[in-house]
C-alpha cells in the first residue's frame, strides 16, 4: 500500500500569503451571513420584490411569497436587522422597502449567472 499522505505542507506559498492578506481585509463573516439570507427562498422572493417596488405592506410581501404573515414578519426582521431592508409605519400599515440598491445589482448579477450569461 501506498502513502496518501502528503508530505508538503504548502507548495504556493506567495499564493497563500496573499489570500490570506485578502481575506485580513474582507469581513467574511457579514459577507457570508449575507450569502446566507439570499441563499432562503422565500428572503430571496422578498428582496427580489422590494428591488423593483418602492415599498410594500407586510400582507403584501405575504401574498406574493405565498407565506403567513407572521413568517413573513420574520423573514423581514432578519432582513432589517442585516441592513438590506428598513420600514416605517403608517398608521396600522408596516411598509418595507429596500435600503440599499446594490441588492439590485446582486439580484440581476445572480440572474445573469443562473442563465449563463457572462459577466460583462
Amino acid at each position: 500500500m501506498t502513502n496518501e499522505i502528503c508530505e508538503i505542507t504548502c507548495i504556493h506559498e506567495e499564493q497563500v500569503t496573499n489570500s490570506k492578506e485578502r481575506l485580513k481585509n474582507t469581513n467574511s463573516k457579514d459577507l457570508s451571513s449575507l450569502f446566507k439570507i439570499l441563499s432562503d427562498e422565500n428572503r430571496f422572493k422578498i428582496l427580489h420584490a422590494l428591488a423593483y417596488e418602492d415599498q410594500l405592506c407586510v400582507c403584501d410581501v405575504a401574498n406574493i411569497i405565498g407565506a403567513t404573515m407572521a413568517n413573513t414578519s420574520h423573514h423581514l426582521q432578519s432582513l432589517k436587522k442585516l441592513g438590506v431592508v428598513d420600514s416605517k409605519k403608517i398608521g396600522k400599515l408596516v411598509y418595507y422597502f429596500s435600503s440599499d440598491d446594490r441588492i439590485v445589482e446582486l439580484i440581476n448579477l445572480g440572474k445573469q449567472l443562473e442563465k449563463g450569461d457572462s459577466y460583462e
